[in-house]
């Protein structure tokens, strides 16, 4: 069910630092690093290799909004999802795509929940 967390923190280099120390004996390393204007956009994976706890620098919004990603089982349930969280009048960020900066296949829709959480529905397929 759940394919990644993404946690707003105010320093993100010092938040990975701080996770790849303490759960090192669980095989914690850093997978990607994407560099912003506000500090690095960090992607922390167990053994497996595939990024599943992000720490990213705090938004300009006065809160710390979660990012919550669910698996799809498919680009048709990212698309359905899409469908319902416009239909419930929800702030949509991004309309489903290929998001091809995370890897070649990876499909996905990000919106509010209604607490102003950063909800994305993903699948993660071949590249098409």
């Amino acid at each position: 069910m759940i394919d990644h967390l993404g946690l707003q923190v105010a320093d993100s280099a010092a938040a990975a630092t701080f996770y790849l120390q303490v759960f090192a004996a669980c095989g914690v390393r850093e997978a990607m690093r994407i560099d912003t204007p506000g500090g690095p956009v960090i992607g922390l994976c167990g053994p497996d290799g595939q990024p599943q706890l992000w720490v990213s620098p705090m938004e300009d919004t006065g809160h710390r909004p979660v990012h919550l990603a669910l698996a799809a089982p498919s680009r048709e349930a990212v698309d359905e999802v899409f469908a319902a969280a416009r239909a419930t009048g929800t702030e949509i960020l991004h309309e489903p795509r290929i998001w091809p900066e995370y890897h070649p296949g990876y499909y996905g829709v990000f919106f509010r929940d209604p607490d102003g959480n950063n909800v994305e529905a993903v699948h993660h397929g071949p590249p098409s």
